[in-house]
């Protein structure tokens, strides 16, 4: 039997084990700074999505109609290209929703034109070509749009702009995955590997057209 002065350990090696890693666990929250939390401090690491250009192309007056619904302008409904839903979520790089944040996308129609006088006006009206949602409170947004078709000099692309009052959060752009165009676009070639991964995703089969899922990540 061990005495009151013996350091060894009588107690078995599991047990012993289990007592050393909640020992170290103790004394790593007692030096850790006040406030923190290891689940926190994981979500920290989420990092911000890529920016890129605006463009030329973003709207000089806003439509009248400018909801979700990209494939339905006023009364008209544009029946070109692949429908598609394009949804997510926006988050702070802590991973927590950003309540309040608008999402605006917009693109070209599917013959390459964009509602824009710089285009020369010639997108097809049934097309609305711009949408605007503020996220729900878990940070979700969604879109009922086309599969992104490519115009002269691009590959296919859908613009995205995340604001937050009158701040303006991120400007960036959505690709489709393994589209042959992205290998000649100039501003896809400038992504690194992490910012491809980041602003290129599959437009996959799903009921009544395709879908695609782009989480953002912002800096709120």
């Amino acid at each position: 039997m061990p005495t009151p002065l013996d350091t060894r350990d009588a107690r078995p090696p599991g047990q012993r084990r289990t007592l050393l890693v909640t020992g170290v666990a103790v004394v790593a929250a007692a030096m850790a700074p006040a406030g923190f939390s290891p689940v926190r401090a994981q979500a920290r690491s989420l990092q911000p999505t890529p920016s890129q250009t605006e463009g030329p192309f973003y709207p000089v007056a806003l439509p009248a109609d400018s909801d979700f619904d990209l494939l339905r302008n006023g009364n008209a409904s544009y029946a070109r290209g692949q429908p598609a839903w394009v949804e997510g979520t926006v988050l702070d790089t802590a991973g927590k929703p950003v309540s309040g944040a608008v999402v605006e996308i917009w693109q070209c129609d599917q013959a390459g034109h964009y509602h824009h006088p710089g285009d020369g006006d010639r997108a097809d009206p049934a097309f609305q070509g711009f949408g605007r949602v503020t996220v729900d409170s878990d940070g979700r947004y969604r879109f009922r749009t086309l599969r992104p078709a490519p115009y002269s000099g691009r590959t296919p692309h859908i613009h995205v702009k995340v604001r937050l009052g009158r701040r303006e959060l991120l400007t960036t752009q959505l690709y489709v995955a393994d589209d042959p165009g992205n290998e000649r676009d100039f501003l896809w070639q400038r992504l690194n590997a992490p910012g491809r991964a980041a602003l290129t995703v599959p437009f996959a089969p799903d009921t009544g057209g395709l879908r695609a899922r782009f989480p953002i990540i912002v800096q709120a």
